[in-house]
């Protein structure tokens, strides 16, 4: 899909995902995981800030969005929760940061969209410090057949309505970045995938 085309399809969505941060959507799978974070954080596809108030106090995030509308959520979100939190509108695939930068990477319900998963896999491999990790919430495609077959049936829909992919192998795309699975978790009938790493450097 044309990159100006998605950044539209998600201006569009941004006070549903506003109203979802406000109601903590999500949190049974979002708290523990990003309750971890640490020190320099750097948070890809922030969207409205749906993981703002699970952060503990004290770190420092920087939030990447190329949604103008998503940031605008975001930042409110920030202030409601006292974050100390740097915005950047870009697209985090055309981002470069250097290396070693960051002590947790935080991405949630984000790597369904990308158009290139794995290069930037190798760019939060490099970007984070050795000693530090990349925490993931995502959805992919399921272990179960009969949920994996309708997942791939309505993938084409779904990407022209909603912007992004049903059934990517996104377990099977850690394994392949040579990330260091240290704990996983799967739910909603093996759609949802939480995932505590470490960087391989």
């Amino acid at each position: 899909m044309d990159k100006d085309k998605l950044i539209h399809k998600f201006d569009k969505q941004a006070r549903v995902y506003d109203r979802r941060r406000k109601n903590a959507s999500d949190r049974k799978w979002r708290e523990p995981l990003v309750s971890c974070a640490y020190g320099k954080v750097l948070e890809i596809s922030v969207g409205a800030g749906a993981n703002f108030p699970f952060y503990p106090k004290g770190v420092e995030v920087t939030a990447v969005d190329f949604s103008h509308e998503m940031l605008r959520s975001a930042e409110r979100g920030a202030t409601e929760h006292r974050l100390n939190v740097e915005f950047i509108r870009a697209d985090v695939e055309s981002l470069s940061f250097d290396p070693n930068t960051f002590d947790t990477i935080v991405s949630t319900l984000s790597f369904c969209g990308y158009e290139n998963p794995l290069v930037l896999l190798a760019s939060l491999n490099k970007w984070c410090k050795p000693d530090g990790q990349i925490l993931l919430m995502e959805h992919g495609v399921s272990s179960k057949p009969m949920v994996r077959h309708m997942q791939n049936l309505i993938n084409p829909m779904f990407r022209r309505m909603v912007g992004c992919h049903l059934n990517r192998d996104t377990m099977g795309m850690l394994q392949h970045a040579g990330l260091s699975v240290e704990r996983e978790e799967h739910h909603w009938m093996d759609m949802i995938h939480l995932v505590w790493a470490r960087p391989q450097k």
